[in-house]
């Protein structure tokens, strides 16, 4: 059966001048007037006002402003906001539900799983994913999965025992 044309939408054309992009950002719709170049990582916290995810390196190798688009993990700092039209993005700020922290956010304040705080967000994003993709059988496993989140203060023990406390409770998700 050949495929039809139909089934691909047409690339919308954009020029670099400002213009609507609209998001779905924690389950919410939200437009922003952003030129193409935009970062997701910039829309989120300079258009927004969502400030969770951190600007660390500004060039996808620390994790810091690590989101889910379409439940998978990105480098929001690499990723242009244009290209998350028609997706979920979540955050740090939509990870908890009806006031009540995740319970990987929970399991990080248990463990003492930061000292600075400021990777923690992102930490906590890939941990979650991280389990939900099933590469948490053992502290290898967890650190090679986690290798692309870097933690400047060390707190890399405290972090694997917070995802092994989710993990041995069944409570990623």
């Amino acid at each position: 059966m050949a495929m039809g044309t139909d089934v691909v939408s047409p690339a919308v054309a954009r020029g670099p001048q400002t213009g609507t992009v609209r998001l779905s950002i924690n389950g919410q719709q939200r437009e922003l007037g952003i030129e193409p170049r935009v970062s997701l990582l910039d829309a989120l916290r300079e258009h927004l006002g969502l400030t969770g995810s951190k600007k660390g390196c500004d060039q996808g190798t620390c994790g810091a402003c690590t989101v889910w688009v379409d439940g998978r993990r990105v480098l929001a700092c690499l990723t242009l906001a244009v290209t998350c039209e028609g997706r979920e993005v979540t955050t740090i700020e939509g990870l908890a539900a009806d006031g009540e922290l995740h319970p990987m956010q929970a399991a990080f304040v248990a463990q003492d799983a930061f000292q600075c705080g400021y990777c923690t967000p992102g930490q906590i994003m890939s941990a979650v994913a991280l389990l939900r993709e099933g590469h948490a059988g053992d502290d290898d496993e967890i650190g090679e999965w986690m290798s692309g989140n870097i933690c400047r203060c060390a707190a890399y023990p405290h972090i694997r025992a917070a995802i092994r406390e989710v993990r041995d409770a069944g409570g990623g998700e």
